[in-house]
């Protein structure tokens, strides 16, 4: 049922730039994020400086409680049903939410992903259309299941890339507006319409890319 008065509790999962305008905009909207999960500080640049991930530095900026976690095992799955949350909301955070930790909240996980599912499922949707010629593309924010990227949609947009628009292009712009379709999302779930629909069409993957991808 959903809160007639406390927004949910809000645990935010994202690690790299693309996830950053995420946060803001659940924190602008007064979303009551609790804690922020992000992968742990890696080293950066030529000189291979330990440097927090995005999301952590901006996290830190907003005085959020901050758990830093290669993956999702026993260790950060009690750091963060410590923070007893509600909803979970995953950004591009690099790793897998299994059970119990999956099905812990009472909204469970949804996760925004720059594709229109069911089309480019996996960890390089914006390359893999860029790659495929796809004339639309956008983002979609679904409920998190076990297998991959296949949950109901809740909501989703539509994105036309530019005829030299880099990947890197694409996913800043989708970054920006996908924030605000999850904000949106969440706000329905908080006030009990929010409405998720199976994926409708065909299936297509979208593996990390490798360097053989570069030639």
């Amino acid at each position: 049922m959903p809160h007639p008065t406390a927004p949910p509790r809000i645990v935010f999962a994202g690690t790299p730039d693309a996830a950053v305008p995420s946060l803001v905009a659940l924190v602008s909207s007064g979303a009551d994020v609790v804690g922020v999960v992000t992968r742990p500080d890696a080293p950066l640049g030529r000189k291979r400086v330990i440097t927090p991930s995005p999301v952590a530095r901006k996290a830190e900026e907003l005085g959020l409680p901050v758990v830093k976690a290669a993956r999702l095992d026993d260790d950060a799955t009690a750091q963060i049903l410590a923070l007893e949350p509600d909803l979970g909301v995953i950004v591009a955070y690099g790793g897998l939410v299994r059970d119990p930790l999956l099905t812990a909240p009472e909204h469970g996980w949804i996760n925004l992903h720059f594709s229109l599912l069911p089309k480019w499922r996996g960890a390089a949707p914006v390359q893999r259309a860029l790659i495929a010629g796809d004339e639309v593309t956008g983002a979609a924010v679904f409920q998190l299941v076990s297998a991959l990227d296949a949950g109901d949609v809740f909501d989703q947009l539509t994105y036309r890339p530019g005829a030299d628009e880099t990947a890197g292009e694409v996913l800043a712009a989708l970054a920006d507006s996908g924030a605000q379709l999850l904000a949106d999302v969440v706000d329905r779930i908080a006030d009990g319409t929010a409405e998720a629909r199976p994926q409708q069409g065909e299936e297509s993957l979208a593996p990390k890319l490798a360097i053989d991808d570069g030639l």
